[in-house]
């Protein structure tokens, strides 16, 4: 099956910022209050993606389903700019830096880093992949450790104002989707 054989389906909740210069197809739905810059890429190419709410998607950040089930991102992520994430499942309030990448059959728990030029990869041991809740991966080496809670509300305060900045400032300087 093509890129051109896939139909396109959007479903978008209120409040959506879609800015009308990124790439979306296959079947989509995206959650309320959820920012996508310009030249970002969703692609539901084997089955489903279900973005949930007030997530931001940066510029060239490339979100891709090429599982048959559905692909399901939670609530408050930052996906920065250049990221490509194909995992079949994404928690809440997580962080993808800059051109880092997370390849399909790995799911990512909740509160996670994933560094700038990071790459998640399968673990070649039973039990092992995924991201667990809390999980840094960082440095050349894709090292991880596990993450305090401590200063976790400071990073949720800062990723709110980033948002509502996004949201009052992407409609004033880019032509935006109409659903």
């Amino acid at each position: 099956m093509s890129s051109r054989d896939i139909k396109d389906s959007f479903k978008v909740g209120s409040r959506t910022v879609v800015v009308a210069d990124c790439d979306l197809r296959g079947d989509i739905t995206i959650g309320s209050g959820t920012v996508l810059h310009p030249r970002c890429t969703i692609l539901a190419v084997g089955g489903p993606i279900i973005l949930g709410s007030n997530n931001i998607v940066e510029e060239n950040a490339v979100i891709v389903n090429r599982l048959k089930q559905p692909m399901v991102v939670g609530d408050n992520n930052l996906f920065e700019v250049g990221c490509r994430i194909e995992s079949p499942s994404v928690g809440d309030w997580n962080t993808f830096g800059i051109r880092s990448r997370v390849s399909p059959f790995v799911e990512v728990g909740s509160n996670c880093v994933v560094g700038a030029g990071c790459i998640v990869l399968p673990s070649p041991f039973p039990d092992g992949d995924g991201l667990a809740d809390y999980t840094h991966v960082f440095g050349s080496e894709n090292r991880r450790r596990t993450a305090s809670v401590e200063g976790s509300g400071q990073a949720k305060a800062l990723f709110v104002k980033h948002w509502e900045y996004l949201r009052e400032t992407l409609p004033k300087h880019h032509k935006l989707k109409m659903f």
